[in-house]
């Protein structure tokens, strides 16, 4: 069978997701971005994730329900798209019960599907590059804020996906790039692959 026969990835039932946000963190290691564009399909696996618990000081839910935020307070497995410091925006995934507000950023990707749209988008060739960090992954894919609050649990624009493939060890650190409950490890990565982001201190195991 040649490989554009291979079966693409089966969208991921909310059933599936872990009701947890540190739970879910860890579960979408491995698990499959799927972005649909009129030009074609780009996906990635995801490598990289961070979790911002409920009463977390570093979540964008902290303070209550905002215009803004409400995507968070969604049930499990919707988009929160916003655009951090005015230049990039970036994906996170609700990841508790309706009108509980948490979620996981996801971090980095291993481009998979539609790599050449995936590098026009950016603008860049490199492979390595391409996805990895939560701004250059939404750039790669077209993610901006006409996502935000999009069920990830159904095909459409955006979704998730599942291949089946079995995780190799999964690593854990602190967060990157804040300055609010910064010491928690609540970062987690796939061990060894070139695609994840952040300095090489917090991804060795």
């Amino acid at each position: 069978m040649n490989a554009a026969a291979l079966p693409g990835p089966r969208l991921l039932s909310r059933a599936k997701l872990p009701a947890d946000t540190v739970a879910l963190a860890r579960f979408l290691i491995g698990k499959i971005v799927v972005r649909e564009l009129p030009e074609g399909v780009v996906s990635g696996r995801i490598v990289e994730t961070e979790a911002y618990v409920v009463g977390d000081a570093a979540g964008h839910a902290f303070r209550g329900v905002t215009p803004r935020n409400r995507s968070l307070f969604l049930e499990r497995g919707h988009a929160y798209v916003y655009l951090a410091y005015g230049i990039s925006h970036l994906l996170n995934v609700s990841s508790e019960a309706a009108g509980t507000g948490a979620g996981v950023l996801v971090r980095a990707l291993e481009p998979l599907d539609g790599v050449p749209l995936m590098q026009s988008n950016r603008g860049v060739v490199g492979l390595r590059d391409l996805a990895r960090g939560p701004g250059r992954l939404a750039a790669a894919m077209r993610i901006d804020r006409r996502l935000d609050g999009l069920d990830l649990c159904r095909r459409g624009d955006l979704w998730l996906g599942d291949d089946d493939r079995q995780n190799d060890e999964i690593g854990q650190s602190v967060r990157i790039g804040i300055t609010r409950d910064a010491e928690r490890p609540l970062r987690f990565f796939l061990a060894g692959s070139p695609f994840v982001s952040g300095p090489r201190a917090l991804n060795r195991q």
